[in-house]
C-alpha cells in the first residue's frame, strides 16, 4: 500500500526522504491558494523564488511580480497575496514570479522529490485524484509560519490524508495528528481556521474575504506542477 506523511514545517523536511516522492506543499493563507487560483484562470506559468530581488530580476524580463512580507505586498511589485488578484483579466496569459514569506520558500525545499505539486482547499479533490493516481508514496508539505507548524496547513493536511485514507497508510504521528484535527473540526474548518494565529494576523489587514475564500474546498480541477522552475498546469 503506497503510504502518506506530513511534514509540519519547512524547518522538518531535512527529516524526510524526498527521493521517489510526490510532495504537496501547501500555504492555504495565501500562497498555494493565489498559485491554484492563477492557474486556474488563464495565467500561463508561476515561477516561485526565495528573494525579492530575484522577482525584480525577473520582472525586467516580463513577468509580473507578486509577492508579500509580513502579509504585506511588497511596494514595487504588482500584485501582493490575495487569490482575488489572480482572478483579474490582466493575468490571463502571463508568467508571475512569486516570493511570499511561507509559501515559496516550501515549495523550494521541497527540491529532491521526484515530483511537487501544489494544493490547497481550493483544488484538494483534484489533488486527491491525482496522488490516488499516481504510483507513487506522498509527503504533504506545510509551509507554516516562519518555521513553526500551523493550523490551516495542518487541516489541508488532514483532509487530503481524508480522501485518501482508504488506499495509503499514513506514516508518522505528524499525520496521524493533521488528520485527527481535520476530523474534529471538518463540519467547521472555516470557523476554526480563522481562530488560527495567522488567521489573526492577517486579518489586521481586513481579508476576512480572502480567508474564506482560501477554505472554499474543491473549487477548482487544476494541479499545479513544478516543472523546470515553473508551475504549470
Amino acid at each position: 500500500m503506497k503510504t502518506i506523511e506530513v511534514c509540519l514545517t519547512p524547518d522538518l523536511i531535512h527529516q524526510h526522504d524526498l527521493k521517489g516522492k510526490i510532495v504537496v506543499v501547501v500555504d492555504v493563507f495565501r500562497a498555494t491558494s493565489c498559485i491554484v487560483t492563477g492557474l486556474a484562470n488563464e495565467v500561463e506559468a508561476i515561477k516561485p523564488v526565495g528573494e525579492v530581488d530575484e522577482v525584480k530580476a525577473l520582472g525586467k524580463e516580463g513577468y509580473l511580480m507578486a509577492g508579500e512580507r509580513g502579509g504585506i505586498k511588497i511596494p514595487e511589485f504588482d500584485m501582493g497575496n490575495s487569490p482575488f488578484e489572480y482572478q483579474a483579466d490582466q493575468v490571463k496569459g502571463k508568467k508571475i514570479a512569486i516570493s511570499t514569506t511561507n509559501g515559496s520558500q516550501a515549495i523550494i525545499k521541497s527540491e529532491g522529490a521526484d515530483e511537487i505539486i501544489i494544493g490547497a482547499f481550493l483544488n484538494l479533490e483534484s489533488v486527491a485524484e491525482y496522488v490516488l493516481q499516481s504510483k507513487s508514496n506522498v509527503l504533504i508539505h506545510c509551509a507554516g509560519w516562519k518555521g513553526t507548524p500551523n493550523l490551516e496547513d495542518t487541516l489541508f493536511a488532514g483532509a487530503l490524508i481524508d480522501e485518501c485514507a482508504e488506499e495509503m497508510k499514513t506514516v508518522g504521528d505528524s499525520a496521524l495528528v493533521a488528520h485527527q484535527v481535520y476530523i474534529a473540526n471538518h463540519e467547521n474548518l472555516f470557523g476554526i481556521a480563522k481562530q488560527s494565529s495567522h488567521a489573526e494576523r492577517l486579518s489586521g489587514f481586513g481579508i476576512e474575504e480572502d480567508l474564506e475564500f482560501c477554505m472554499t474546498e474543491s473549487e477548482y480541477q487544476v494541479v499545479p506542477r513544478l516543472v523546470a522552475g515553473e508551475l504549470i498546469v
